[in-house]
């Protein structure tokens, strides 16, 4: 008996010795978060901004609100921080988006929890216009030997209540052309040189309409960036692109390569064809299959063709064979900022005021990057009444289980006479998710 009790009395001292390295472990630290609003805004801190704190070597999350004065508090273990916030404010009709991101926080047991980190907001307007969805990576071929990519689109959508004219808008990328491409445009406080520049480095060239193209509210325009043909004749698993509603880029001019442009579907009508302004070498616009900074902007002030034509507006770093243009941040109507899931590096290229997230991809699956739904937007819509379907469920597991939060599918509510609103606050780590299968396979 003695002897079980002795056992038994070593067995707990054990275990008060490992929850007391656990506790020294696992030792927090206040946090405190002050957002900071840009001078001259119409809008100064308020209570109820959701702040998100996540620990990017553990995964692990954490999100409060702000009191009135825009202070936010955590009690967090130590550990290397990313953080950032997101404040919508609307008035006459238009939104003003706030973004903040700031990364490489570390908390250990020098950390001074008295100074409150300051959080600087960028802001942003929201548009009419905005990518719904993007697919880029491609699919399996059906006889196993490899991933069949040329059968990129885009699809746009008019997530307000009024009608758009998008004749004006174009196409672009920001350099560099992957987000495992590098840092050349990284200061060495480790942001972006161009953050505060009021231009991004645009890539390769610009597509643009040719024709008149109006979109009335919860209306979409497919645009077929490669590929505009029925590519399921060849590849079951990819997407028919020949309709005739569909939109298209090719300019065999400037963009000769037929592997990446073959002759459209008859079906499309050539008004439909977008044409292109190229002012860096190549024979194709090299969207990245894995991990683009796709934007959709529209000129002001002066015509896309004197803009690209222009050596001033050239990025002087950038030479004469990868020429990239200054293009401003204010034309930008919106962002995707693209990183590829799983590599051992991924910078950022759009800056906050564009996108302050980034939405992670795989190649080769058939994946596509698809907007949210704004729950609270689309439910408050009274002709949506029993039209909207729920139980989602082309989310993905592979990428730690990205799905779209509200549970509502948006195809399906679409088809069922609904209206979708998406979510819309220029962070893509909070409006998009990976949809384990392309839209238009539906």
């Amino acid at each position: 008996m003695k002897k079980l009790i002795y056992l038994f009395t070593c067995a707990l001292a054990l275990t008060w010795a490992c929850n007391d390295d656990e506790i020294e472990e696992y030792k927090t630290y206040p946090f405190s978060v002050q957002l900071v609003y840009p001078a001259g805004s119409d809008y100064s801190a308020r209570a109820g901004v959701e702040v998100h704190l996540l620990n990017t070597v553990s995964g692990v999350a954490f999100d409060t609100v702000t009191n009135d004065a825009g202070r936010a508090d955590f009690i967090v273990p130590a550990g290397v921080y990313e953080l950032s916030a997101t404040d919508v404010r609307s008035e006459g009709g238009v939104a003003d988006i706030f973004n903040g991101v700031k990364s490489n926080i570390t908390v250990t047991d020098t950390w001074d929890a008295s100074t409150p980190v300051q959080l600087t907001l960028t802001v942003s307007r929201a548009g009419q216009v905005l990518v719904k969805e993007l697919y880029i990576g491609g699919c399996q071929k059906d006889d196993g030997s490899g991933v069949f990519q040329m059968d990129k689109y885009v699809i746009l959508y008019n997530n307000s209540g009024y009608t758009a004219s998008i004749d004006s808008l174009a196409f672009g990328m920001i350099y560099p052309y992957n987000a495992t491409g590098g840092d050349a445009y990284y200061d060495e406080s480790g942001g972006l040189s161009y953050e505060n520049a009021g231009w991004v480095p645009a890539g390769s060239g610009f597509w643009y309409f040719t024709s008149s193209v109006t979109l009335e509210p919860g209306e979409q325009v497919v645009v077929a960036i490669n590929g505009a043909i029925d590519n399921t004749a060849t590849y079951s698993n990819s997407v028919n692109l020949a309709n005739d509603k569909y939109y298209c880029m090719y300019d065999i001019v400037n963009f000769p390569n037929t592997t990446y442009y073959p002759a459209p579907s008859a079906v499309i009508p050539t008004s439909h064809y977008l044409l292109s302004y190229r002012f860096a070498s190549g024979n194709a616009w090299v969207l990245s299959t894995s991990c683009p900074a796709f934007i959709i902007f529209t000129p002001k002030e002066t015509s896309l063709n004197i803009f690209s034509n222009n050596p001033e507006t050239s990025d002087p770093t950038s030479g004469t064979v990868l020429t990239r243009k200054m293009l401003p941040t204010s034309w930008i109507v919106d962002g995707v900022d693209v990183f590829r899931h799983g590599a051992a590096n991924n910078f950022k290229r759009a800056p906050a005021v564009v996108d302050a997230g980034y939405v992670d991809h795989i190649i080769g699956a058939g994946y596509s990057i698809y907007r949210n739904v704004d729950a609270a937007a689309t439910l408050a819509i009274e002709e949506n009444a029993g039209k909207i379907i729920y139980n989602y469920s082309f989310g993905t597991v592979d990428v730690e289980g990205s799905t779209d939060p509200s549970g509502i599918d948006a195809e399906a509510s679409l088809k069922n006479g609904a209206r979708i609103i998406y979510k819309d606050t220029n962070n893509s780590s909070n409006d998009f998710h990976l949809r384990s299968r392309a839209s238009l396979k539906n």
